[in-house]
């Protein structure tokens, strides 16, 4: 059965990082979809200006995956809807799609977070968006991803090193870690 990983949270929250150090080697999954990183090849120096055609490159890729029968990842704040009929479709076409969100404790440690990778050479989000994004994103994981993900598993990655928060599945929570976390973030 071939694998989708879903990597989402808000923009800071180590989405990219985690994921080169986590699927090459301990999932054995060489496909990494990533709208940001496309725009960077595109253009390296205004990757904010390609925007629109990273995000039109990476759906061809999805779909490409989608017909290969390959295991991939992408990566999204899960700040829009968007990704909720792929998922479905991937289900549908036989993958296991595991959701895991990685969480931090404010909008203002995103936006920090955010400056940070600008200084040492990484992408730009307003600060508009960054807050938009952390709410949308943590509204529609409990509105509408974690009911149609596999697996999935919620992650603080506030501090170093990262805690769990809970797991489960479509049907049931398998286990919480932070009671108050867990339950603010489905109260958000």
């Amino acid at each position: 059965m071939p694998n989708l990983y879903i990597i989402s949270g808000c923009n800071g929250a180590g989405k990219t990082t985690a994921s080169y150090a986590m699927f090459p080697e301990m999932l054995d999954c060489k496909e990494f979809i990533n709208a940001d990183e496309i725009a960077k090849g595109l253009s390296p120096f205004q990757p904010e200006t390609v925007a629109i055609d990273a995000g039109r490159i990476m759906l061809m890729r999805m779909n490409e995956m989608l017909r290969m029968k390959e295991d991939f990842a992408i990566e999204t704040t899960l700040a829009t809807k968007s990704y909720a009929n792929f998922i479905r479709r991937a289900q549908n076409e036989g993958y296991f799609v595991t959701l895991i969100y990685f969480w931090l404790e404010s909008p203002e440690l995103a936006i920090r977070r955010v400056e940070q990778r600008v200084r040492f050479g990484g992408h730009h989000v307003p600060d508009e968006v960054v807050l938009r994004r952390y709410y949308a994103g943590m509204r529609n994981l409990f509105s509408m991803f974690i009911p149609i993900a596999d697996y999935w598993i919620l992650i603080d990655n506030s501090t170093d090193p990262f805690q769990m928060i809970a797991e489960g599945n479509r049907t049931q929570v398998q286990d919480i870690q932070d009671e108050e976390i867990f339950y603010y973030l489905k109260n958000v």
